[in-house]
C-alpha cells in the first residue's frame, strides 16, 4: 500500500501537498481539508489494490493521484475499484397495514435523501422522530430490491454493559431485549416467515455491537441504533467495519446518554470528527418530527429546555454546526 520505501506516500506528499506519517498500522494526514480528503480517497484506492494483490507501477499511481486531484475527493470515492454504495430512485418499496412508508416531515424528506445518496448518514433527533424506523425501512427497501445481500441491525447493550454471560438463558435469550426495538420496526414491514427464514440464513442478523469485533461487511445495509450508548472506541470499531458496497446508518440522541461517563459517547466524538469526511452525511431531526401519539410530542418538548441546555446536546450542536443544507460540510 505505501510502496517500496513508502515510495507511495511521498508522492502523495509532492503531489498533494500534504504532510504524511505512516505508523505501524495507520497513516496520519495533515493539511488543508481538500488536499487530505484528496489523499484520503488515494490510500482507499491504494488500500483495495493491495487487497487484492495488484502490484502498481510508479506511473499508475502518479496517474491515480492525478485523476482523483482532477475529479475531486467525492466523484473519485465513489468509482475507486469497489462497488458503488446502494441507492435508489423514487418511493421505498415498503408498507404497513397496506400504507407507503414515507417521510412525513421536511426533516424526514432531508434524512431519507441523506440515506439514498450518502456511504454513510448520522442521524440525531429525539424519541418517536422516525429516525430508525425510517433506517430499517430504507434497509429492507434496499434488501427487497437486490440492492444489498444483507440486513445488519446493530444496538449497543450498554444497560448489560455489554458482559451478557451472566444472564440466564442461550445468547439469543441474553439479547433479545436489548435488541426488541429494532426488531418490532423490521415486523411492522416484513411478516414472520420472511424474516424467519432471512434470519436462518443470516441475510438479516440482528446483534450486539460487542459482537461485530472483527467483521467486515461486504454488499450490505447496518444500522447501529442508540449510537449515543457507544464509547469512542466502540464506534470506531463499528465504523471501520463498512466494507464494499456497503451503507451504514447511525441513529442516535444526544440527551438519552447511559453510559457511566457521558462525554466518552462515541457518537458526539464521530459526529465531531466526520463532519468534513466526504460521503458522510448528517441529519439532525428534532420534536417537530414526532410521529408517535400528539402526547409524545408534548411530552419531548416539556423536557425540551432542559434537555436543549444538557452540556452533550450542547456538544452535539457544535458538532452539527457547518453542516449545509447537503449535509454535510457546508
Amino acid at each position: 500500500m505505501v510502496g517500496v520505501s513508502e515510495r507511495n506516500l511521498k508522492m502523495l506528499r509532492e503531489m498533494l501537498g500534504v504532510h504524511v506519517t505512516a505508523r505501524e498500522r495507520s497513516i496520519r494526514l495533515e493539511g488543508e481539508a481538500r488536499p487530505v480528503s484528496l489523499a484520503r480517497v488515494v490510500l482507499e484506492q491504494l488500500r483495495v489494490a493491495s487487497d487484492e494483490r495488484r502490484r502498481l507501477t510508479r506511473e499508475q499511481v502518479l496517474a491515480m493521484i492525478t485523476e482523483v486531484a482532477q475529479r475531486g475527493p467525492e466523484a473519485s470515492a465513489r468509482t475507486s475499484g469497489s462497488p458503488a454504495p446502494p441507492s435508489w430512485e423514487g418511493d421505498l418499496d415498503v408498507y404497513v397495514g397496506g400504507a407507503r412508508v414515507q417521510p412525513k416531515t421536511e426533516n424526514q424528506e432531508h434524512y431519507l435523501d441523506l440515506i439514498r445518496r450518502k456511504d454513510l448518514v448520522i442521524g440525531v433527533g429525539p424519541a418517536g422522530t422516525g429516525k430508525t424506523y425510517l433506517a430499517v425501512a430504507a434497509a429492507v427497501h434496499m434488501l427487497k430490491k437486490g440492492l444489498v445481500q444483507r440486513l445488519l441491525l446493530v444496538r449497543p447493550a450498554v444497560e448489560a454493559g455489554e458482559r451478557l454471560g451472566f444472564l440466564p438463558g442461550d445468547m439469543q435469550a441474553k439479547v433479545n431485549p436489548y435488541l426488541r426495538p429494532l426488531l418490532d420496526a423490521l415486523h411492522d414491514m416484513m411478516d414472520f416467515p420472511t424474516i424467519r427464514r432471512f434470519m436462518d440464513n443470516d441475510v438479516i442478523e440482528i446483534v450486539p455491537l460487542a459482537f461485530m469485533r472483527g467483521r467486515t461487511l461486504n454488499n450490505a445495509v447496518i444500522i447501529l441504533d442508540e449510537a449515543q450508548n457507544t464509547t469512542r472506541g466502540q464506534m470506531k470499531m463499528f465504523l471501520t467495519r463498512m466494507g464494499h458496497g456497503s451503507k451504514m446508518i447511525v441513529t442516535g440522541d444526544s440527551t438519552q446518554i447511559d453510559l457511566p461517563d457521558p462525554a466518552q459517547s462515541g457518537l458526539i466524538d464521530a459526529a465531531r470528527r466526520l463532519r468534513r469526511v466526504p460521503g458522510v452525511g448528517f441529519a439532525a431531526l428534532s420534536g417537530e418530527d414526532v410521529v408517535r401519539h400528539r402526547l409524545v410530542q408534548r411530552i419531548v418538548a416539556a423536557y425540551g429546555d432542559e434537555d436543549r441546555d444538557s452540556e452533550h446536546a450542547a456538544a452535539m450542536r457544535e458538532a452539527f454546526e457547518g453542516v449545509g443544507p447537503d449535509g454535510d460540510e457546508g
